[in-house]
């Protein structure tokens, strides 16, 4: 799989991201880097444990880091989370169908790196 396939398959931004790396080279080595991020790990963790505060956090660096990468499908659903989670102090029905999706777009977009 090339890595502008890998962006078709995961639904990212490929034209942006190699406008900033400029090969597919950088763009496949920190794409790599993306497979240790523990941001959704502590995500999962934080949401079984109901800490709303670390969620927060967990699911706002999910986002910085797909934003970053131009994995725009998993960058939107990171975010939505990360906005409902803003300032939450309780766990909401409505966290449930969010975290649903993120899980979805993140096991696509891993499976997608892993591939390269």
């Amino acid at each position: 799989m090339t890595v502008k396939e890998c962006y078709e398959v995961m639904k990212g931004d490929y034209d942006d991201v190699l406008s900033r790396l400029r090969t597919d080279e950088r763009i496949k080595k920190f794409l790599l880097r993306v497979l240790d991020d523990m941001s959704f790990t502590q995500l999962c963790n934080a949401l079984e444990n109901r800490d709303m505060e670390e969620a927060f956090r967990a699911a706002h660096t999910l986002k910085g880091v797909c934003k970053n990468m131009s994995l725009t499908n998993l960058a939107y659903s990171s975010s939505n989370l990360t906005e409902a989670l803003r300032g939450r102090s309780d766990y909401g029905e409505d966290i449930d169908a969010l975290f649903k999706k993120v899980k979805k777009d993140y096991a696509l977009t891993m499976a997608c790196i892993q591939m390269l």
